[in-house]
């Protein structure tokens, strides 16, 4: 399997960057997907999904990630595979919300389709903290957070992304489908999982 696994959102749309994450342990990095049992999916929640993605010599290349819930790691994962385009990480938990991830040299974008959700998932509220952005309160109505222009420059806009969240009829993994649809890798990523 294709080896694989800075700078940090701070704000809401547009989101500043830091020049490290020293707070995660370099000792944990993962240097190659082949430590990942090909086809064995160690999730909590069979619902859950974590992909990586990332472009090298004209094509999209796609790996599953072992744990979606631990943030840091998957940034450091994403982090050991430098491409022109970087490496991007889509990931749905339990059914209710997505998370995107993108590595793009030293700058690390974070985008979450639903803030409450960080009120009743720690992987959320991880996401939220690295990115320093405010955990909702309880009466917050949902909506999308962090870095809406994550995906402009591959061909997809924040309001594309928006649209794609305030979609009820949608679950998370359908979402992210129609996101690595639009992004040029829909088939690889529908294969990956069995969708």
């Amino acid at each position: 399997m294709p080896a694989f696994d800075d700078d940090l959102p701070e704000g809401h749309d547009d989101v500043e960057e830091m020049d490290d994450i020293d707070d995660i342990d370099e000792a944990d990095e993962i240097e190659s997907f082949d430590e990942i049992k090909d086809g064995s999916r160690e999730f909590i929640n069979e619902a859950d999904i974590a992909v990586a993605a990332w472009h090298e010599d004209g094509r999209w290349t796609l790996a599953e990630l072992s744990d979606p819930y631990d943030i840091a790691q998957i940034i450091t994962r994403l982090k050991s595979q430098q491409t022109n385009g970087g490496s991007i990480a889509l990931i749905a938990i339990d059914e209710e919300f997505f998370i995107l991830i993108r590595v793009l040299g030293s700058h690390i974008s974070l985008f979450l389709s639903d803030a409450t959700a960080a009120l009743d998932y720690p992987v959320a509220e991880e996401l939220l903290e690295i990115a320093d952005l405010p955990i909702p309160e309880d009466d917050e109505e949902a909506g999308p957070t962090g870095h809406l222009e994550i995906l402009a420059d591959l061909g997809m806009s924040g309001m594309e992304i928006t649209a794609l969240c305030d979609d009820e009829e949608l679950f998370p993994d359908e979402q992210l489908e129609a996101i690595a649809s639009r992004l040029g890798f829909g088939e690889e990523f529908a294969e990956l999982l069995d969708l």
